[in-house]
Order: C-alpha cells, then structure tokens, then sequence
C-alpha cells in the first residue's frame, strides 16, 4: 500500500473524508489548532495542514481507483505525467509524529514586532508581550526615551 495525495474542491476537505471513508478507503487529513485575532478577540479554529489536501493509503491495483475522482468534493489525484505521485510511508509517517509538535500560527507571539491603529498611541510601532486576558495585550513601546510597558484593547493592534 502506498501513500497518494488528492486535491479537494474548495472547504470540502471534511465531506471528500467522509465520503472516502464510506469507501473503506484509507485516509489522512492532518489539522492543527490555529489561533487568529478575529474582530478583537482570540479564537482557536482546528484547520488543515495542508489546505486544499488529502492524503489516501492504496494498492496500486486497488479497483478504488476508478471510484476516486467520483467521490464528492474530490478534485483530482496529484498525478505526474498521468501517473499518480506517490508519497513515502516515512514522509507520511513524520507528518503524523510531529503534528503535536507543529506551532500554532495566526496568533501573536512574544516579541513580535506589531502597530498601534487606535487610541492615543495610533501609529506607534510596538513590541507585543503578552495577552492580558481575552481582550488586551501587553506591549512595549519606545515613549519619551524609554521603553514603556502599555496595556491596549487587542483590536487596536496591527500585524
């Protein structure tokens, strides 16, 4: 059995999981927990790994095959000269060992260099620190000659 990766149709990459799974077709669809600042707030979204990707575990001569460009929210099957490209067990394997491992992206990180957009420092250049709660930040800015630590509403920070 080989690993094979297949393109899905646009935010269907759940319903061409389910729908090979009803197959009895060996799947991989790798997500990880993102963080993003959305209206203000912080908030964790579980999204795939590699967007726009699945991963399927079969035998060359597998009569699954023909099923697969049917199957719903199904593109295609990553092909190379009309051939479908294979993928190694360990690069498969790696994939799998390291996704506790994998940063989380999106979100603000200590020591980031970010922008002021609102209130009273609007278009000072800043240094994020730290979340102060669900809708804050602590950051550090270059005010009269010395470095101050400010708390603002994590709406008026700029990436």
């Amino acid at each position: 059995m080989t690993w094979y990766a297949l393109q899905h149709k646009p935010a269907q990459g759940d319903r061409a999981l389910a729908h090979l799974q009803n197959q009895d077709i060996a799947c991989f669809y790798p997500k990880i927990q993102v963080e993003k600042i959305k209206a203000g707030k912080r908030t964790q979204k579980l999204e795939p790994l590699f967007p726009g990707y699945l991963f399927v575990n079969l035998e060359q001569a597998d009569p699954s095959w023909a099923k697969l460009r049917s199957t719903r929210g199904v593109i295609r099957v990553v092909s190379f000269s009309s051939k479908p490209a294979a993928i190694a067990d360990d690069v498969i394997q790696h994939v799998k060992d390291s996704l506790d491992s994998v940063t989380q992206q999106g979100g603000l990180k200590s020591g980031e260099a970010v922008q002021l957009g609102e209130g009273p420092f609007e278009g000072i250049n800043a240094v994020f620190q730290a979340y102060d709660g669900e809708e804050r930040a602590i950051v550090l800015i270059n005010f009269m000659q010395k470095q101050q630590s400010v708390k603002v509403p994590i709406s008026a920070i700029r990436h």
